[in-house]
């Protein structure tokens, strides 16, 4: 490597920086991803001590009063930043914001004062898998190696923030575990007790969903948006349903889409894999394809005809 060539690379690429783009902010400091990502773990030793943590014991009140103090600490600053960007408040303001600080602290204590309700909930999301699942053979195996767990545990604590208006932060957390577990739960979506997701991968359940109590999913499973409806000047029109309502004891199988702002899905039905729905279906429903014609040719007609 030349010195001049390192020196037009650096120059280049300094000067990209100062051009118009929309890699490009302009308003205040942002979050830390990886911040976020720590104090989701450490929330996560919290809700489920003995499992998760440097060294997997059950919790002392020494290490979880360590915890709760990293959390209060780090993620009020987190959630301050993140306020400060929201409102396009300038990098000056950004350091010295008591008023976002002091909103952050109060938002951060609410959810820690909610957290055992929050672990009642994940306990019954954790039996829903076991209960739902022959191939499981306990609780711990469902806890360590369950997709559909370490989903919704993250989606609690995102809705919870998303829930009190915290921008950004929320979709930081639902993203770093969409890309580890291939489950993809916008942080809006309110989802009910006892939800479980078989296998998950390719799952999509979109910012406006509504899941009662006692839903279970299969993999490639979409609750999407039908349209997506522009205003006047062509931009999209958002803060609206969009995406469906699942109502309790429904059971949706692998590839079934479902669609719409509008779309109801009555209590105690059942979706058949791959059924592509757009309109609602009354209570204890069942849903399924048809079976299609199958033609199974073997090698020998093959040749036959070749």
């Amino acid at each position: 490597m030349t010195h001049s060539r390192l020196t037009h690379a650096v120059q280049a690429l300094m000067q990209a920086y100062t051009s118009p783009s929309v890699l490009q902010t302009n308003h205040g400091s942002l979050p830390s991803r990886d911040a976020i990502i720590k104090t989701l773990l450490d929330f996560r030793e919290l809700l489920l001590p003995g499992y998760y943590g440097i060294v997997a014991q059950a919790a002392t009140r020494e290490r979880v009063r360590g915890l709760v103090e990293d959390i209060a600490a780090e993620l009020p600053k987190q959630i301050a930043l993140a306020l400060c960007h929201d409102r396009k408040l300038p990098r000056e303001h950004c350091a010295e914001c008591s008023d976002c600080q002091a909103e952050a602290e109060a938002i951060v204590w609410d959810l820690l004062d909610r957290l055992p309700a929050l672990r009642e909930m994940l306990a019954e999301d954790v039996e829903a898998a076991y209960l739902g699942d022959p191939a499981a053979h306990d609780h711990d195996e469902v806890i360590l190696s369950y997709p559909c767990v370490q989903a919704i545990f993250v989606h609690r604590i995102a809705h919870d923030l998303f829930t009190r208006g915290v921008p950004l932060i929320p979709r930081i957390m639902s993203e770093y575990v969409h890309g580890r577990t291939g489950i993809d739960i916008h942080p809006g979506a309110q989802i009910g007790r006892r939800f479980f997701i078989d296998h998950g991968t390719g799952v999509v359940i979109g910012e406006t969903t509504v899941i009662g109590n006692n839903v279970k999913l299969y993999q490639g499973v979409t609750l999407g948006a039908l349209s997506f409806p522009k205003d006047a000047n062509g931009s999209l029109v958002r803060h609206i349903k969009r995406h469906p309502t699942i109502e309790d004891d429904v059971v949706i199988y692998a590839g079934a889409t479902i669609l719409g702002g509008e779309t109801v899905i009555g209590r105690g039905s059942v979706i058949g894999g791959n059924v592509w729905l757009t309109h609602s279906v009354a209570p204890y429903s069942k849903v399924v394809i048809e079976e299609p014609h199958i033609r199974i040719v073997t090698r020998t007609e093959t040749a036959r005809t070749t």
